[in-house]
């Protein structure tokens, strides 16, 4: 459900904008072509506006090298070096991680909750994009969602080799870290947080 989150958040916390992905600041339309054709925009870049980058707001233009930044510096040690690795990498081929959003606060992840029950209509259907905040792989650290689109194609095709893997079909942008994927490849995804054992704790 920690996915869940970063899937959902991009025009509900702007107030002047109406709820929509092409509206969105920086959308995450990184979708690979194998994910479905019309994916919600995430709900953290709709918060923005009311909490601050102490809560895991991240400005525009951040990237998985900038320091200072709560979402990027808070991020488990491991997740943030590989992809700091795999960044570096992906320089040389013209490509840039931008982050949309890491780490967040247990209240982030909360009134992302509340911003997806009301937009979904039921607890049942926003838990397929945000989780809560004793669940969430992004409260914790360990968790983080890229865009713009080039960048996660990029880490479909090559994210397995620093222990990246995409963790929810319907979160292309969502990643978090497998250690063993270097020597055995992703784990296979699940469709969608509410399908993740971790999820129902």
């Amino acid at each position: 459900m920690a996915a869940i989150a970063a899937a959902l958040g991009h025009s509900l916390l702007n107030p002047t904008h109406a709820p929509s992905a092409s509206t969105s600041p920086r959308p995450p339309s990184a979708a690979p072509s194998s994910a479905p054709a019309s994916l919600p925009p995430p709900l953290h870049r709709e918060l923005r506006g009311a909490l601050g980058a102490a809560d895991g707001a991240v400005p525009d233009g951040v990237t998985v090298l900038d320091d200072g930044i709560p979402a990027v510096t808070n991020l488990d040690a491991d997740l943030l070096a590989a992809l700091r690795r795999a960044a570096r990498e992906a320089a040389r081929d013209g490509v840039e991680f931008a982050v949309n959003s890491g780490w967040r606060s247990p209240e982030y992840q909360n009134q992302l909750l509340r911003k997806a029950i009301a937009r979904y209509g039921s607890e049942a259907e926003a838990a397929r994009w945000v989780a809560t905040a004793t669940t969430s792989p992004h409260v914790s650290g360990d968790a983080v969602d890229i865009g713009p689109a080039d960048a996660t194609e990029w880490l479909t095709e090559h994210g397995a080799a620093y222990g990246l893997c995409q963790t929810y079909r319907n979160e292309p942008w969502h990643y978090e870290l497998r250690t063993e994927a270097i020597d055995r490849g992703c784990p296979r995804m699940y469709a969608d947080p509410t399908q993740d054992p971790r999820m129902r704790q």
